[in-house]
């Protein structure tokens, strides 16, 4: 069954990490006292003791030798959070200690808890420890020193869960926005060039249908003349127009529409053709050409486009070299008169190559 989201770890990794050091310290800690402190005060409390080292010991070794996803996955860090509050309310009931030091072992799962998981964990392991710190010192102290107690130390939990898990949903979405501000270009809303080399390195990876995959550069026209006569807002509505005339022309998961700096769009065109994808870039060259600019005063502005279209594997091998290709088409559209699309030139071959052909040849 799969554990509900809201009571995973927020970052897995992170959360074995900080768990394996809180756990290491609370061994140590709870080791001396058996030996040294008031938990060696009788044979059940020294028992009791080091049955609680070794559940510490056995959890940290789970959490460094079990893959965190597996254990996230599990719920296992939701347990041991609850485990702590249990082991820590057992252990100051065998040894007879209801004193503000056994109970500030409490705050240990539940300030790793508000640290490192959602907030449905979170809840449920502070919810742990105040009514096992309550049942703990009811069983220690008659009951009006057992509220005061449980009053003071449930407090001191929940706003502390409390300030630590908003803090923590405020860190995810900073985190959040920057990823985005990573994988989406803020004016176009297309997506930025680490993802469309990603998207291009997997395509050229694997190419299940054997067509091979085209990447379709493209810039507008005289861009920097826009700028100039009409100034930097207008070429900027140029780039959210045109961005929004390329999504149009492509079908969600058929291609990937990048920016990859000024006025350059690129179009991952997997599983395509070289023919077809110089097809559909001469369409958008025809769509741009017959969509121009709604100016503020009613007017429009004419647009135009430059493309290049290289292909992998007819054109080039790698993500590199298919860059290349496309961006010296892009250049030749330029030289040519503009408005228009090149496709690049097929690498001549080499010795080794012919030789190649040579040999496969019937």
């Amino acid at each position: 069954m799969r554990l509900a989201d809201s009571l995973r770890a927020r970052e897995p990794r992170a959360s074995a990490h900080s768990i394996v050091l809180i756990m290491g310290v609370s061994t140590v800690v709870l080791a001396l006292l058996t030996t040294f402190g008031p938990n060696s005060v009788s044979s059940a409390t020294r028992a009791a003791s080091w049955v609680g080292v070794a559940a510490l010991v056995a959890a940290t070794a789970l959490c460094v030798l079990v893959p965190v996803e597996r254990l996230d996955r599990a719920g296992a860090f939701v347990l041991i959070g609850v485990g702590g509050v249990l082991l820590t309310c057992v252990l100051d009931v065998l040894t007879d200690d209801p004193s503000a030091g056994a109970q500030a072992f409490l705050a240990f799962p539940v300030l790793w808890a508000a640290s490192h998981l959602r907030w449905a964990a979170v809840a449920l392991v502070t919810a742990a420890a105040v009514v096992g710190d309550g049942i703990t010192q009811l069983v220690l102290q008659p009951l009006e020193p057992a509220a005061h107690d449980s009053l003071v130390v449930g407090t001191v939990l929940v706003v502390a869960s409390v300030i630590l898990t908003r803090a923590a949903s405020v860190q995810d979405r900073l985190v959040s926005a920057l990823q985005q501000q990573a994988h989406v270009d803020p004016l176009t809303g297309l997506v930025t060039r680490r993802v469309l080399d990603d998207a291009l390195t997997g395509a050229l990876e694997r190419d299940p249908t054997g067509a091979g995959t085209a990447l379709v550069l493209l810039d507008i026209d005289s861009f920097k003349q826009i700028n100039d006569a009409h100034g930097h807002p207008v070429g900027d509505d140029a780039l959210v127009h045109l961005s929004g005339l390329v999504r149009r022309q492509v079908r969600a998961g058929d291609a990937v529409v990048g920016r990859l700096g000024g006025d350059e769009l690129a179009l991952l065109l997997p599983g395509c053709t070289a023919a077809t994808a110089a097809r559909r870039a001469g369409e958008l060259v025809e769509t741009v050409r017959a969509s121009p600019l709604p100016r503020a005063d009613g007017g429009a502005l004419p647009l135009s486009i430059s493309v290049g279209v290289a292909h992998a594997p007819l054109h080039a091998a790698s993500v590199r070299e298919l860059y290349a290709a496309a961006d010296a088409a892009l250049y030749q559209a330029k030289r040519a008169g503009r408005d228009r699309v090149e496709v690049a030139v097929s690498p001549v071959p080499g010795p080794a190559d012919e030789l190649s052909r040579q040999r496969s040849a019937p």
